[in-house]
């Protein structure tokens, strides 16, 4: 979970972007991106088929 301490005299500005950079470095927005629908089994083993093969030729 991302969080962010607020300092005495700091900017909710400044916070915000500290805020924002932390969720971006951790993986958050990309991962609700990635399951913001529902993917059905088939197209589940063709993205799980094309990441293997992918993972083969680059080894």
């Amino acid at each position: 979970m991302t969080q962010v301490i607020l300092g005495e005299n700091e900017a909710i500005d400044s916070a915000l972007r500290r805020f924002k950079r932390q969720v971006s470095k951790a993986g958050i927005l990309a991962d609700v991106k990635y399951h913001r629908h529902f993917e059905t089994p088939i197209e589940k083993r063709k993205r799980k088929a094309v990441a293997a093969r992918r993972k083969r030729t680059f080894k």
